[in-house]
């Protein structure tokens, strides 16, 4: 019965999420009603214990992130720099290559180490511009998006500081780079199989008429072209956060060592004394910079078309950013609530008895992940249950732990996408479009993307390489 109720609640969520309900709204009503089924008793401390305390934590983790990311993507737009960026790769790399134009903008950034949510707000602007210009439909921008930012630079090539390869680090003892060869021919398989989804569709549309279209939601304000500042000064805020994340990440240890201590007033007797771990939020603290960094590069190269528009676009940032946030933290609440249900760990359970090791893995995380809907989520909950399992079954079978590292991160980032992951519904949310409307093919890129860590095994059986 615990397991039927699992995948009911699941179920029921995507089924939601796809026909266009808020997730703010059905998936704690989607998640208590799984307890209730589960212990009627469990629901009222289930609710503010667990769904609202995740809820909570993630808001208070990340809401500046999603603050910051939706007032710097406006910005770019605002101030014409998005225009510039178009106009700029347009003449570089033509029209007709709108889709590789966007996914490599959105990869430098997110190997640079930008938020895959940030390179959300950071894109859409220039991308909505480039495929109206290009007369490419608009419900393709997601999928596109999707590609340059939930794909290879998030977990495939090696080095990438995005979470989903940095956690299995802690588990296996290895470092961002693991499987260095492995990761870049998985990423050639993505990149390859991904773009030439995407450019099919386009040639489908193109040939059957279909085009930008109009009447759409959220959609960019045009800029005059006459007033496009130089490609060089419109890239600069991007290039900024890029690199400032970097650089701050690599001064926040040295400058506070494991922990930062403050005492706002030292003089007031019993001043209480604020204490952070500073591994734990360096990440974050260092995103938050490098956005401050841009956003303020932004304004001051931006300052002439931004000046009459500043308030009224910060709230349409705030408004945006806050119904973004609340998407996913609602999301990461209800996958918390499933995971502590007797379902769950039937599921777990029976997913031991795959026996070879890199099969089990590669399953394991893609089920828990899908289940959760989070990539992050769904690898910590893998790896901190079955963690010491699969290195024995990788120790026993000669399989390098860089290799298991490898498998696991490209794993996290297949089935999470479902339709009521939290990054899919802040994507749709940013471009004012529906599940109905674009998840089709978003759902394709995470067909690929699954299959990228079960052809990465068999390259690795077949070949060795590592």
């Amino acid at each position: 019965m615990g397991l039927w109720i699992c995948l009911g609640a699941l179920a029921a969520l995507i089924y939601l999420a796809y026909r266009g309900f808020s997730v703010i709204l059905v998936a704690p009503l989607v998640a208590m009603t799984a307890v209730l089924l589960t212990d009627p008793g469990a629901v009222a401390p289930a609710f503010s214990g667990l769904f609202m305390d995740k809820l909570a934590t993630f808001v208070k983790l990340y809401f500046p992130v999603f603050l910051l990311g939706a007032i710097f993507g406006k910005l770019i737009e605002v101030s014409g720099a998005a225009r510039s960026i178009v106009a700029g790769i347009t003449r570089i790399m033509g029209a007709e290559r709108a889709i590789l134009a966007i996914a490599v903008v959105g990869m430098i950034l997110t190997y640079g180490g930008v938020s895959v949510f940030v390179v959300v707000f950071a894109t859409y602007p220039f991308a909505a511009e480039m495929f109206r210009r290009a007369d490419i439909p608009k419900r393709l921008v997601p999928a596109t998006i999707a590609f340059s930012a939930f794909t290879i630079t998030m977990d495939a090539l090696p080095g990438t500081p995005q979470i989903q390869n940095i956690i299995p680090t802690t588990f296996f003892r290895t470092d961002a780079y693991a499987a260095p060869y492995l990761s870049l021919l998985a990423a050639a398989f993505t990149f390859a199989c991904c773009l030439a989804y995407l450019e099919w569709q386009r040639r489908r549309a193109v040939a059957s008429g279909e085009g930008y279209g109009s009447g759409h939601r959220n959609e960019p304000e045009p800029v005059d072209d006459a007033k496009a500042m130089p490609l060089g000064l419109a890239l600069l805020p991007l290039v900024i956060v890029g690199f400032g994340n970097r650089l701050i990440l690599e001064f926040l240890p040295g400058a506070y060592g494991d922990t930062a201590t403050a005492r706002l007033d030292p003089g007031l007797a019993g001043s209480a004394l604020i204490t952070q771990e500073v591994k734990a939020n360096a990440a974050l603290w260092a995103v938050e910079g490098a956005l401050l960094l841009g956003i303020a590069a932004t304004l001051i190269i931006g300052w002439s078309a931004i000046r009459g528009r500043f308030a009224s676009a910060g709230q349409t940032a705030v408004a945006g950013s806050l119904l973004a946030a609340l998407n996913t933290a609602s999301e990461y609440g209800f996958g918390a609530v499933i995971a502590a249900l007797p379902g769950f760990r039937q599921i777990a359970t029976a997913l031991a008895t795959i026996k070879d090791p890199l099969l089990n893995a590669a399953i394991t995380t893609n089920i828990l992940c899908g289940i959760t809907g989070s990539a992050s989520g769904g690898l910590s909950l893998t790896l901190g249950a079955f963690a010491d399992r699969f290195i024995a079954a990788a120790e026993a079978n000669a399989i390098p732990l860089e290799v298991m590292h490898r498998i696991a991160s490209l794993a996290s980032g297949g089935m999470d996408t479902l339709p009521h992951n939290g990054a899919i519904i802040t994507l749709l949310a940013v471009t004012g479009l529906t599940h109905r409307e674009a998840y089709k093919d978003i759902f394709v890129i995470t067909l690929i993307k699954t299959a990228t860590a079960f052809v990465a095994i068999a390259i690795y059986y077949a070949t060795g390489i590592v």
